[in-house]
């Protein structure tokens, strides 16, 4: 078998994932042999006229393969950053986005001169990224994960685990098992309009109920927000994930339903009770 240096690797892999069309091709050839190797970034680009292992190099051969077949990087590594943090994924689970960050930035605001223990509900939680992210922020915080899927709740609890997160899990739709009052809420519900053509092809292989709902995207948004009518305390605050399109709807609403909106920031919509 005739070897290749890390550097010719590189160069062939790069070159497959240009063709296929993605934009960060070298990035993601670097990552995955990175990966592969079991080092970092730094250590490729010091050791450029290396020869590769074959068996290493076939492992790595198999990896690009799925990515030209556009399966996500986060997929085929096993993790993604969030907030700082590594969180694992698996194809049962969204891959967290950077987008999602700003509700967390959001939150910290918002429990900013916080002194007592306050309940905080991530709904449709995933990975895990956001309320593992929001305990660790904040300790004060009572947090408990909410989702449909079981899978999904073993690889939050997993993340909760090998981050030190001392959470709550459980398995339910929304809010539906809900039986006490909630101070604060993160939600990233499936809002993507099954009829929207300017997705990526990457999200061919995220989780579909993860990520497509009906009414334009907002069916299990408008479920969610009569619940947070009745179990959001006095002066709890409900954070959304949507895209800013869909805004504008979530707020009349909500407004039907005795709520109120906060001005939105980027893809997140802030939502709370109608006191007044």
């Amino acid at each position: 078998m005739q070897e290749m240096s890390i550097s010719s690797w590189l160069k062939d892999a790069a070159k497959q994932l240009k063709n296929v069309g993605i934009p960060s091709a070298r990035l993601d050839a670097e990552l995955i042999l990175s990966h592969t190797l079991r080092k970092p970034r730094t250590y490729l680009h010091a050791h450029l006229d290396e020869q590769l292992d074959p068996r290493r190099k076939d492992i790595a051969d198999a990896r690009l393969s799925l990515r030209t077949e556009r399966t996500p990087l986060a997929y085929i590594t096993g993790h993604k950053e969030f907030y700082g943090r590594q969180f694992s994924v698996s194809p049962s689970v969204l891959i967290p986005r950077p987008e999602s960050e700003a509700m967390i930035s959001w939150l910290l605001e918002l429990t900013a001169s916080e002194i007592e223990t306050k309940r905080l509900v991530d709904i449709g939680a995933g990975s895990g990224c956001l309320g593992v992210t929001a305990k660790l922020e904040r300790a004060l915080l009572d947090v408990t994960l909410i989702d449909i899927d079981q899978k999904a709740l073993t690889v939050a609890q997993k993340n909760a685990d090998t981050l030190g997160a001392s959470v709550h899990v459980r398995r339910d739709n929304l809010l539906d098992g809900q039986g006490f009052q909630i101070d604060y809420v993160l939600a990233n519900l499936p809002y993507v309009d099954p009829n929207w053509d300017d997705t990526s092809p990457e999200l061919r292989h995220e989780p579909t109920h993860a990520l497509y709902a009906e009414e334009h995207g907002l069916k299990l948004i408008r479920q969610l927000i009569p619940q947070l009518a009745r179990w959001l305390s006095p002066h709890g605050v409900a954070l959304l994930e949507s895209d800013p399109t869909q805004h504008q709807s979530i707020a009349t609403f909500a407004r039907e339903h005795g709520m109120i909106s906060l001005e939105p920031r980027d893809y997140i919509i802030g939502l709370k009770k109608n006191t007044a």
